[in-house]
């Protein structure tokens, strides 16, 4: 057993596009009453962005609401969306913002996502040496895409704090991610007519605490 220092946060990453990331952030910010950073953002041309959208949802219940490093209009992937602009991404510039209390920092895609040359999410996943929660569909194809990702971070070197089921229950989808995926599924938040504050509230509630999650790294000694 090797000695244990808890992490000063989480880095939420989904295993899809639209698999309601954002929102599990949202709720996540919500139950822990956490800071919130997004590091990259692509889109700004179609939508104001997961940082003002975080803010909308969670309003006074987040500690803080830190501005992305780099905010790109093109909905594409990091690297795309830089280049589209004829802009770098500096990695170095990319550190975690000094929070009081817990950071959620969520990514921009998927663990597979290209943000540089050579550099994809997962690895500045490793950079920030945070554990990771994977949002996840609750449905049809979720099994797969979820070991994948779960493999993927495994492999880089991430920790996996847990999974977030997003959608309608699926028992048997659950089981088999837990067990296949040695995971623990943290929540399971059911679909809501529309997303705003109170889904969000509603949703966190579901939430184990930071506490809880931190110590269920310390149980498996990650």
């Amino acid at each position: 057993m090797t000695m244990f220092e808890a992490p000063r946060g989480v880095f939420v990453t989904g295993t899809d596009t639209g698999v309601g990331k954002s929102f599990v952030s949202a709720c996540i910010v919500h139950a822990w009453q956490a800071s919130y950073y997004k590091p990259i953002q692509t889109g700004l041309a179609d939508e104001p962005g997961d940082t003002a959208t975080i803010g909308r949802l969670v309003g006074t219940h987040a500690r803080a609401i830190f501005p992305p490093t780099y905010e790109f209009d093109a909905p594409l992937a990091p690297l795309d969306a830089a280049r589209r602009e004829g802009r770098e991404i500096d990695v170095a510039a990319l550190t975690l913002p000094e929070a009081d209390g817990p950071l959620l920092v969520e990514g921009a895609g998927g663990a597979m996502v290209p943000v540089w040359d050579g550099l994809m999410m997962v690895d500045l996943i490793v950079r920030f040496g945070l554990p990771v929660i994977v949002v996840a569909r609750s449905g049809l194809g979720t099994i797969n895409h979820t070991l994948l990702t779960l493999q993927a971070l495994r492999a880089a070197g991430a920790t996996v704090a847990g999974v977030v089921l997003n959608g309608p229950p699926a028992p048997h989808n659950r089981r088999a991610i837990e067990e296949f995926g040695n995971v623990r599924v943290l929540a399971e938040i059911p679909p809501f007519p529309v997303v705003d504050a109170v889904a969000v509230k509603h949703a966190a509630a579901s939430i184990p605490s930071f506490e809880s999650v931190i110590r269920g790294l310390e149980a498996g000694d990650q």
